[in-house]
């Protein structure tokens, strides 16, 4: 296990994006029936963005953001044989009253990242008293790094007032299974009970089918993003295993993010996976006739579709 811990130093200008970043995660959320939170939405995307970097990046964008003094905790663990590729970012705002948890997604680079997330095996979980249906290898990915992630919370929970959960791809994945996860069980009730939302970009499916009635609450703190035509949502094929999406689902077209009434369902085959793979090398016009492609997975289309009017980018500039 591998831990690395920073305090998120001041920004220098143009930055902050936002003047108190900690008090718009207080106030978003802040009842049970709240909806999605344009500003929840952009920070978070920012912090799952970089998730993919290390440390001193994911501290220097929180500065950016304008979490100055909060503390940046790495917990990772790496086992090549069990394809444990386990990444999250663990932030506590100066206050203590905000955390948020931050998996990292599938390195593009990382072979083994890749054969983990066709892992989708068949797991039964205890939901409370509920048995869910999970993708393997998320799930394990999950619990290699899930300990002490709870240690950390519990230790923070007396100041604590509103935890957040959140990633890209595989991370969003595994944001959705560690909320999950705490539901339905009294040693984690109190972290239950101040998880204010979980935020997901691009994520896959990772459970098999309806929530139990004790994690019921977990679907309607999810919200889940797509950007334009992103493959990664319809995967894995539903020939590798029957997998549902769950919570709120937000797809982003024409300039703008629309709410869905229905899920994005499974793909039923490998087939339009490799097309979008292949889309994401052709030219800019026969791309846009693609059904699904690659291209639109990536991180910094999500940054740029969720930053608010008026607001920099964590460049510095308008974009």
């Amino acid at each position: 296990m591998q831990f690395e811990r920073m305090t998120v130093e001041p920004s220098e200008p143009p930055f902050p994006i936002y003047d108190d970043p900690i008090e718009e995660l207080l106030r978003a959320h802040a009842t049970e029936t709240a909806d999605r939170d344009p500003a929840a939405a952009h920070i978070l995307a920012v912090l799952s963005g970089y998730a993919y970097a290390d440390t001193a990046t994911v501290a220097m964008m929180a500065s950016r953001l304008g979490m100055e003094g909060s503390t940046c905790l790495r917990i990772a663990q790496t086992v090549d044989a069990m394809t444990i590729f386990s990444t999250a970012y663990l932030l506590q705002s100066r206050c203590r009253r905000v955390a948020i948890v931050c998996y990292r997604g599938t390195e593009p680079a990382n072979l083994g990242n890749w054969i983990g997330d066709t892992d989708v095996g068949s797991r039964t979980i205890e939901v409370g008293r509920g048995p869910l249906i999970v993708h393997a290898g998320f799930y394990r990915n999950v619990r290699a790094t899930r300990y002490p992630i709870l240690q950390q919370l519990h230790a923070a929970a007396p100041t604590l007032e509103a935890l957040y959960v959140t990633g890209h791809s595989l991370g969003g994945a595994m944001a959705a299974l560690f909320a999950v996860g705490l539901a339905g069980h009294e040693e984690h009730r109190i972290l239950s009970e101040k998880l204010r939302a979980v935020y997901t970009f691009g994520q896959p499916l990772a459970v098999g089918g309806r929530l139990p009635d004790t994690a019921a609450g977990v679907g309607r703190k999810l919200f889940r993003h797509i950007y334009a035509r992103d493959v990664i949502p319809c995967v894995p094929p539903s020939v590798w295993g029957h997998l549902e999406h769950f919570g709120h689902e937000f797809h982003y077209a024409d300039g703008e993010w629309r709410r869905r009434d229905s899920v994005t369902a499974q793909m039923g085959n490998f087939r339009d996976v490799s097309r979008s793979v292949v889309a994401m090398f052709a030219p800019a016009k026969k791309r846009s006739a693609a059904r699904y492609t690659m291209h639109d997975h990536g991180p910094h289309h999500y940054i740029s579709a969720l930053r608010p009017p008026g607001r920099i980018t964590e460049f510095g500039d308008q974009g």
